[in-house]
């Protein structure tokens, strides 16, 4: 991944996933200043997350002017020098949010194939695009429970895409939303043009304090970087799972999201990410920031501007 280009990225949460899908949101929330602003900070890739429903309905029935937009922000990233993650955040049947009520996927053939479907269109139209785009299948399957179902159609969708996008370099993510913990249940992968990927907000009580969106968070509670335990060896031992699952099968591991809450004082939110970048470049995992803008997690929020070198050093 780091060959081609995908060492030091970004995410653009909130754009085309996670959103009211409103034309003002698609055409507004970011536009080609950001794409620059990002080239200029010195990463070298996106990651685009999509919900489902930008690009096809309930039925399947795609979207054209979905397709387009994807295109339109593939070159605009090129125009910067900018490689981009295609990452599919919502599937129909799916949603790592339950509040999206979106169930019946992993135990539906019909949900299946119309995963793999819009993955076959993706491809058709994007494989071209192999030497600065990468596919990634499904974000943060949730439950242990899955699993098994997720392997098999994870590989049968690889193998279906693969008739219009051979060269594409696809990422892979186990359950716990991607945990690197479970990257050890993935099976081998389809082939050597496959990439695990997982994410990192641990400890979820330091980089989610505050958070209102999940049961593991008591809202009122704030910890600082310094009482927090967060150490070098406690990513060691977070990714020890991963990195002998990659070694295992000859691939190698890409993080798509990590990131602190903007409640966190942005001198231990730095901290934080100077611990975890050691670590990255240690291992030689590649990864992408949560996120660029808003959404909880911004890194361009003027929060930060008093610590914006520092922050970008570290990233």
């Amino acid at each position: 991944m780091k060959e081609m280009g995908f060492h030091k990225g970004i995410n653009f949460g909130g754009w085309f996933s996670q959103c009211d899908y409103s034309e003002e949101r698609l055409n507004g929330f970011i536009t080609e200043k950001d794409f620059a602003q990002v080239a200029k900070w010195g990463f070298d890739h996106v990651r685009l997350p999509i919900d489902y429903n930008v690009l096809e309905n309930k039925d399947g029935i795609l979207c054209d002017e979905g397709f387009a937009r994807i295109e339109k922000a593939l070159l605009m990233a090129k125009k910067y020098g900018l490689n981009m993650v295609i990452d599919l955040h919502k599937t129909a049947g799916f949603s790592f949010d339950e509040g999206e009520k979106e169930h019946g996927f992993f135990e539906s053939r019909a949900y299946q194939e119309q995963f793999y479907q819009l993955w076959e269109a993706l491809a058709e139209r994007f494989g071209r695009y192999a030497d600065m785009a990468c596919f990634e299948l499904l974000n943060e399957v949730t439950e242990a429970v899955y699993i098994d179902a997720w392997n098999e159609i994870s590989h049968e969708c690889i193998r279906r895409l693969r008739r219009y996008a051979p060269d594409t370099m696809v990422l892979v993510g186990s359950y716990e939303n991607n945990s690197a913990r479970t990257v050890a249940a993935l099976t081998k992968p389809y082939d050597d043009k496959v990439v695990f990927n997982f994410h990192c907000y641990e400890p979820l009580k330091f980089t989610h304090q505050g958070a209102y969106w999940t049961d593991q968070i008591v809202p009122e509670e704030r910890y600082s970087f310094a009482e927090s335990n967060i150490t070098d060896e406690l990513f060691e031992t977070l990714f020890r799972p991963a990195l002998e699952t990659a070694e295992k099968y000859g691939t190698e591991l890409y993080c798509g999201e990590y990131g602190v809450i903007d409640v966190v004082k942005p001198e231990d939110a730095v901290r934080w990410f100077q611990t975890i970048q050691r670590v990255f470049e240690k291992h030689h995992i590649t990864r992408a920031v949560w996120t660029y803008k808003e959404m909880d997690f911004g890194i361009s929020e003027s929060r930060m501007d008093g610590v914006r070198e520092e922050l970008l050093r570290a990233l």
